[in-house]
């Protein structure tokens, strides 16, 4: 759903364009930028099945980054940061802390789409949910797009930004629509959980920077 998080950041940054795409986009792909982290740091982990080829799909262990009472507390928590940073904006800041808020917890949201029953509510041995839309990927697929383009929609309708970057984010967000598209059904197994999360790491980063800086309206 990597795709479709980037479309709900866009269509949350219709809202108020004052708070930034960047920040939206890096708030809604918060709960896997700390999902990698802690692969790494070996807090949580992720296993490549043998039938992955099939599938596509690794299985997780991450109650930290991924259960809803944590996602929930990491809304919160993006929502302080949020509200500190943008109080020196007064009759932005509330807005800021609502959207950055709604843009982290969207991504339990999605994932709960997609996901087969592996979402925990609290801790890893609480109750798991997930209504499984993977298991049918091409409607999955569908549906992700349509979030996407719809986002990006939205988001592009009236923007204060050049052509060129309208353009330009066009692209960005399609082709990551095509990647994730890809990784759903040709993409061969990733060499280890390590280089799947690193390299993750570095696209969400990437992505962030250069959404950010092409979605900046144009200063009066």
């Amino acid at each position: 759903m990597f795709a479709g998080h980037i479309g709900a950041a866009l269509a949350i940054g219709k809202l108020d364009r004052k708070v930034g795409l960047g920040p939206l986009i890096a708030a809604s792909l918060l709960i896997d930028l700390l999902l990698w982290a802690f692969i790494l740091l070996g807090w949580e982990s992720v296993a490549i099945p043998e039938n992955f080829t099939e599938t596509h799909q690794p299985s997780f262990i991450f109650p930290f980054s991924h259960s809803l009472s944590a996602a929930i507390i990491w809304s919160a928590l993006a929502g302080v940061v949020a509200f500190l940073w943008y109080s020196e904006r007064k009759g932005l800041h509330l807005r800021a802390v609502f959207m950055i808020s709604i843009a982290v917890l969207s991504h339990w949201l999605l994932d709960f789409t997609v996901h087969n029953p592996q979402l925990p509510l609290l801790g890893e041995a609480s109750f798991k949910v997930g209504l499984g839309l993977w298991d049918n990927m091409p409607i999955a697929l569908l549906f992700e797009s349509f979030i996407l383009v719809a986002g990006l929609f939205l988001f592009l309708s009236g923007a204060n930004i050049s052509g060129a970057k309208k353009i330009a984010l066009s692209i960005l967000c399609l082709t990551t629509l095509a990647f994730t598209i890809a990784g759903m059904t040709i993409a061969p197994p990733p060499p280890s959980a390590m280089a799947m999360a690193e390299s993750s790491i570095i696209i969400i980063a990437v992505i962030c920077v250069l959404a950010g800086w092409l979605g900046k309206e144009k200063t009066a």
